[in-house]
């Protein structure tokens, strides 16, 4: 298999990733697979979960390949130190971001307020209408990332695994489809975002 014949040192990995075309991907695959343990580490170091350091993991890796692809990876330092430090701050963000989100848990919104004072019944028609209108803009928006975006993300709230996903959307294995899993998810979550600002 060609996977394994690829070579994995720094100079490899870099040369692979820089000369673009079809073997791109392979370097790249191989480049996340070589460093996936620090995944496991950032959740004992940063008390993530394995899901949150996934998703630090991946747009580390992602930033790292723009950098290296750009040509604005210089090698002044080693491919995995680079990694890590960008892997780090990445995490660190998500911690913020959790402390910022757990403080605001705690601060209810307006028409949470309003849903205490109404009678039940119409308190529940409220909720069944907040609820209705979720769902239709998650599907709204889920249809805006892509035909392939929305069978993996419906695949997997279903319940598939990566694992079970990837020969039915055509990924190489598990792992790829676990970084294009999670970069659809940071997709969905930043047109969220950007709806709730607007």
């Amino acid at each position: 298999m060609a996977l394994f014949r690829l070579g994995t040192t720094d100079a490899d990995l870099l040369a692979g990733i820089q000369a673009g075309g079809t073997q791109r991907r392979l370097y790249e695959n191989r480049l996340y697979e070589k460093y996936a343990y620090l995944i496991r580490d950032a959740t004992r170091k940063h008390q993530l979960s394995e899901d949150e350091a996934a998703t630090a993991y991946s747009d580390a890796l992602l930033s790292v390949i723009v950098q290296v692809a750009s040509g604005h990876f210089k090698g002044r330092s080693e491919l995995k130190t680079f990694l890590y430090q960008i892997f780090t701050n990445k995490c660190i963000d998500l911690i913020r971001k959790n402390a910022t989100n757990r403080a605001s848990v705690h601060r209810a919104s307006p028409l949470d307020d309003l849903a205490v004072i109404l009678p039940d019944d119409t308190r529940s028609a409220l909720q069944r209408l907040m609820s209705q209108q979720d769902a239709e803009r998650l599907h709204r928006l889920l249809h805006e990332l892509g035909e392939k975006c929305r069978a993996l993300l419906l695949g997997w709230g279903e319940g598939f695994s990566d694992e079970e996903l990837a020969p039915s959307l055509s990924y190489a294995n598990a792992n790829v489809t676990k970084v294009s899993r999670l970069r659809c998810l940071d997709r969905l979550r930043e047109k969220y975002r950007n709806e709730v600002k607007n």
